[in-house]
């Protein structure tokens, strides 16, 4: 029998006249296509809605819908609530995947048909991506470094059973890094590569979208925080990062933004367990480093896998 490979996009798009119509034509030349993509239009004041009619109004799978509201970017909460504003337009048990999938992102011919043939060969992959790169002004391109035991959140791929089990996205800063570290918790598998067939162009650099790079790394410490972030590991991270552009100054602000979250005694995830678990991994990570630590303990979590456990409670009930 057939695998079932429908796949569900849901992108959250403010004011992206620039790159969406990239983002639509890169879709619409995937080996293997959607079966359903959502955009969800978050109040742009610019052209993004007719870009996104002009570029894509031929895809009978692509539906454009209007979410009005005020402020500035998608950023944190917003980005996720437009997100479930988009997913609560359809029943998600009829798709067998789900991508989150930003509108500043041009993805390469057989990327959605890579992942799914890899989830396919491996049961206990829950989540996964490719790796980012952005080109700097001078033509230079970068690598966005993240971390192969993490996906990528600006095309966060998923297994519709593994989103369902985790809960879903939390409506918060660092939500990506969150929802790997549960996927690992549930004894799930959440990883990314460098392949060539899997290399994302990201026409925006990540984290500066809202006033520039230091007010993104800013973010992140703080994000870092919330997630149960331990303080040593903070400091060792921010250590290993201090070469990655900006130099010196992003890793300054991400300990600036941790530091300020834990003087103000800022709010946390309010799982207690899941931030042990997370700072249990990150004391591994230290001592063994990355690779190893994270081999061990899918190693060890593969015993409590199960592909048909129905999750409890959704990751927005959890904040309330």
């Amino acid at each position: 029998m057939a695998e079932d490979r429908s796949i569900l996009i849901i992108t959250p798009c403010r004011n992206e006249v620039s790159f969406v119509g990239e983002t639509i034509r890169s879709v619409a030349e995937q080996t293997l296509q959607p079966t359903c993509w959502i955009i969800v239009d978050d109040g742009s004041t610019d052209a993004s809605r007719e870009q996104i009619q002009k570029v894509g109004g031929h895809l009978d799978y692509l539906e454009l819908l209007q979410r009005e509201r005020a402020g500035g970017r998608v950023l944190g909460s917003a980005v996720i609530d437009t997100f479930y504003f988009g997913l609560d337009q359809v029943d998600l048990s009829q798709f067998s995947y789900i991508c989150k999938l930003d509108a500043d992102i041009s993805l390469p011919p057989a990327y959605f048909q890579t992942l799914v043939e890899r989830m396919e060969a491996d049961p206990r992959l829950g989540t996964c991506s490719g790796k980012a790169y952005y080109r700097t002004s001078a033509g230079y391109r970068v690598s966005e470094k993240v971390g192969d035991e993490m996906s990528l959140g600006a095309v966060k791929f998923y297994r519709r059973q593994c989103f369902e089990q985790i809960g879903g996205f939390v409506p918060k800063v660092m939500w990506d890094g969150i929802d790997c570290h549960r996927c690992r918790m549930l004894g799930w598998r959440a990883c990314s590569w460098p392949d060539s067939a899997l290399q994302i162009q990201h026409m925006r650099a990540m984290g500066s979208s809202d006033r520039g790079f230091l007010r993104g790394r800013q973010r992140h410490g703080e994000g870092q925080y919330f997630m149960g972030t331990g303080l040593f590991y903070m400091l060792m991270s921010v250590l290993y990062r201090i070469t990655w552009p900006p130099v010196l100054w992003g890793s300054f602000a991400t300990f600036r933004g941790y530091l300020s979250a834990l003087v103000r005694q800022k709010k946390r995830y309010p799982d207690v367990e899941f931030r042990r678990f997370v700072r249990r991994y990150q004391r591994r990570c230290l001592f063994q480093g990355k690779n190893l630590a994270t081999i061990r303990l899918d190693e060890s979590q593969g015993r409590i896998w199960t592909n048909d456990r129905a999750s409890q409670l959704s990751q927005r009930d959890i904040l309330l």
